[in-house]
């Protein structure tokens, strides 16, 4: 079993969560972030099923956020 860290949004029109550290694109979403992240927890599982546990690169020691201007 290995944790991954997760990253939650929530926007006008719900809320979306998408994991830090897994190869490929994995999104969660739902009306509110508790949804989101069991939707995401869902997709991880299946991802990795489909993937195999190389689809986990290495173990995301710090995950950061920051806002830029573009």
């Amino acid at each position: 079993m290995r944790h991954l860290k997760i990253v939650g949004e929530k926007h006008a029109d719900g809320s979306v969560a998408y994991p830090v550290g897994l190869r490929g694109a994995v999104v969660g979403q739902g009306d509110t972030y508790e949804e989101a992240l069991a939707d995401v927890v869902s997709a991880i599982r299946f991802h990795i099923e489909t993937f195999g546990p190389d689809a986990i690169d290495a173990e995301v020691i710090d995950a950061r956020m920051a806002e830029v201007t573009v």
